[in-house]
């Protein structure tokens, strides 16, 4: 009796684990960003392991800087747990041009997701990170210590003050609340739907596109090389007579104007050329200028056209603003530096800042 007692207790077991092991996957799992680099792979590879009951949605179908829609999206599935893949990104130039949106964007995107994941009871979210939540000069090969230890890279600073923010609210609803959220970092990534745009993709897939398109010059592939417009076209501002000309290159375009474009890359005939000076945007004295409307000239004020700025990038240091007037103003007068100068001391600069204007102003 007692032996047949423990072979039911064993049998009662083994259909508990069963029963959890079904239970696993028809869990109604939301992933959310399913469709692009590392959330379509997580998607794929939760098919492959039997789990069938996954959501997702497109941008157009469901915006996660939408408090309400991502409320209803809760109330409506009952999600057991949530893949947290989505978030506003680019590359290096995209995150210095935008950065407000990266910060807002991807802050409304984690605060409405977490918050309605905890609202809702789901007991397991993963939360993608990046690895531009540590510091610049981290030492290599980079330790999890180094963690908030000084300062970001400046040129991503906003999208990484976010994943911060992310990765800390994971933490501390952990904390408080006892769930099981997880924060984890990918790092260098790059396969399959990825983004390869030249103009704000990451470095990898950048480079191995501009690789790829090289060998296909030097090879006269032009077949090959419309089939890659056609799918990703090429835009660039390129500078002519002084002013920048907006062209944009697809598997229609002429041979003539998909080298010129290509070549704004630095794509060439079995050529690439990577550019760039490894200097952070920001000024060593911190003192940075947003330019937010074209300016125009007179004998009180000092401005810029908008097509003179058309090429610029909008954070700019004060020398190089300097350069930048001296540059398009054939004839410099006393008004320049006097403007300068009363910029400098309203916006309460340090007198080191503003000596470098003066010295700087009197050498060119």
């Amino acid at each position: 009796m007692v032996r047949a007692n423990k072979h039911l207790i064993k049998i009662y077991r083994y259909m508990g684990r069963i029963s959890a092991l079904i239970y696993a996957k028809n869990q109604k799992i939301y992933v959310a960003g399913y469709r692009g680099l590392v959330g379509s792979a997580i998607w794929n590879n939760l098919l492959q392991r039997g789990y069938t009951n996954l959501i997702g949605h497109t941008h157009k179908e469901l915006d996660l800087t939408d408090q309400v829609a991502v409320k209803n999206l809760f109330d409506e599935e009952q999600l057991d747990a949530v893949v947290l893949a989505a978030a506003f990104v680019g590359g290096i130039m995209a995150n210095s041009l935008y950065r407000a949106d990266f910060i807002m964007m991807n802050m409304k995107i984690q605060c409405n997701v977490i918050s309605e994941a905890y609202a809702h009871d789901v007991k397991r979210l993963l939360f993608l990170g990046s690895t531009c939540i540590y510091p610049k000069s981290a030492p290599q090969p980079m330790k999890e210590d180094c963690f908030l230890t000084s300062a970001l890279e400046y040129t991503n600073e906003e999208y990484a003050i976010a994943k911060i923010a992310g990765l800390k609210m994971c933490e501390s609803y952990n904390l408080q609340y006892g769930t099981n959220y997880i924060a984890v970092m990918p790092t260098n990534l790059y396969g399959p739907n990825d983004n390869f745009h030249l103009e704000n993709s990451h470095v990898m897939p950048a480079m191995m596109r501009k690789i790829y398109l090289a060998k296909l010059i030097n090879d006269s592939n032009w077949e090959a090389i419309r089939k890659d417009l056609t799918i990703r076209p090429v835009g660039a501002n390129i500078k002519e007579n002084g002013e920048a000309v907006r062209y944009v290159i697809d598997g229609n375009s002429s041979e003539t104007e998909i080298l010129k474009v290509l070549a704004f890359y630095g794509i060439e005939n079995n050529k690439v050329s990577l550019w760039g000076t490894g200097k952070p945007l920001a000024s060593s004295f911190g003192a940075r200028i947003w330019l937010t409307h074209p300016f125009t000239f007179s004998s009180t004020s000092i401005s810029l056209t908008s097509s003179a700025l058309r090429s610029i990038h909008p954070y700019i240091t004060v020398t190089r603003l300097m350069e930048l007037l001296i540059a398009i103003i054939p004839q410099i007068e006393e008004v320049l530096f006097q403007t300068l100068v009363r910029f400098a001391t309203a916006t309460s600069m340090s007198v080191q800042v503003r000596n470098l204007l003066s010295v700087n102003f009197q050498n060119l």
